[in-house]
């Protein structure tokens, strides 16, 4: 196996308010292969955004490391920085609310080329053509103004805008939440047709665990900050070991009308702790149906309980 693309080591990221410390994300830990395409899956508030968003720098750590090619993303200053830049992108979850409404849709997508001076004149006009084509939009787009696009259209000038630098990573942060079921097919098949043809390495973040399913290689699945379950997409869905992670699966619909009668849902009750100064031991304890004593007090670590499936729960020790 090579090496990992990205490295998550025991990451922390803390915000302090005026009521306490806001765990966003507590201690979490996972690598992604190059080419591979790995989902993060949980409750809205569980931290996922964040999570991505300390990745790429938006925000700094508390603790921890990420490291990019091996290198410390946190630590590189000046061309070190504007050269991972190149490599590293995100495509964020609002189409609308992330590109700039007084730019044309030719500067949006050209804004990271020429932040690089990658191309200029023609070729700067050429490759902004080549991008609108690749996400399945026409050249002539590129005079126009965000707001003359639709949902889908402006999710795929997003990717082109993330595309136009020619990176090795993107964080895709719900990138198809805001859009309908049938737009949301043609722009999760684009993701996976452009890892095929450009050999793109993925987070893709989402609470829909069907759709995680389909574009994952390997999925993490994320409670209140932390991570609870990581294992390969079939492996997760087929037996997933984790209370939480059940309860998640037991929640996706199934077309088959017989069988989605039939079919036992597991339900939480009581709400989901504040993280802010959360509890405790297992954070998951209070709304576990096979929570034990030792659950509230002893936080689980996670460990792998079989090739490539780890959890963090106390069943498994």
């Amino acid at each position: 196996m090579s090496d990992p693309i990205l490295e998550v080591h025991d990451l922390k990221k803390y915000f302090y308010v005026s009521d306490g410390v806001l765990k966003a994300v507590d201690n979490v830990s996972f690598t992604i292969q190059p080419g591979e395409t790995f989902g993060l899956v949980g409750e809205s508030g569980c931290g996922k955004s964040t999570l991505g968003r300390t990745i790429l720098r938006l925000y700094g750590t508390t603790e921890g490391q990420v490291l990019f090619n091996g290198e410390n993303v946190h630590h590189l200053k000046g061309a070190k920085l504007k050269k991972l830049n190149r490599k590293m992108q995100m495509v964020f979850q609002d189409p609308y609310a992330s590109l700039n409404p007084r730019m044309t849709v030719g500067d949006i997508i050209a804004e990271g080329i020429d932040i690089h001076g990658l191309y200029s004149g023609n070729q700067r006009r050429e490759r902004i053509g080549e991008l609108l084509h690749t996400v399945g939009l026409l050249e002539e787009h590129a005079s126009r103004f965000p707001h003359e696009f639709s949902g889908g259209q402006r999710q795929r000038i997003g990717i082109a805008r993330a595309l136009a630098i020619e990176p090795e990573f993107i964080i895709a942060d719900e990138p198809v939440s805001a859009l309908d079921v049938s737009i949301q097919a043609q722009v999760i098949n684009l993701f996976k047709r452009l890892q095929k043809e450009k050999g793109l390495t993925y987070l893709f973040i989402s609470h829909d665990l069907a759709l995680v399913r389909y574009i994952s290689d390997r999925i993490g699945v994320m409670y209140l900050g932390a991570l609870v379950e990581v294992a390969k997409a079939d492996d997760l869905y087929r037996k997933p070991l984790h209370p939480y992670t059940e309860a998640l699966l037991s929640a996706i619909p199934i077309p088959d009308p017989e069988v989605e009668r039939k079919r036992e849902r597991i339900i939480l009750e009581g709400d989901v702790p504040s993280p802010i100064n959360p509890p405790s031991g297992c954070r998951f304890f209070a709304r576990c149906p096979k929570a034990m004593p030792k659950c509230k007090e002893d936080a689980p670590t996670l460990l792998t309980v079989e090739e490539g499936h780890s959890v963090a729960c106390h069943l498994y020790k």
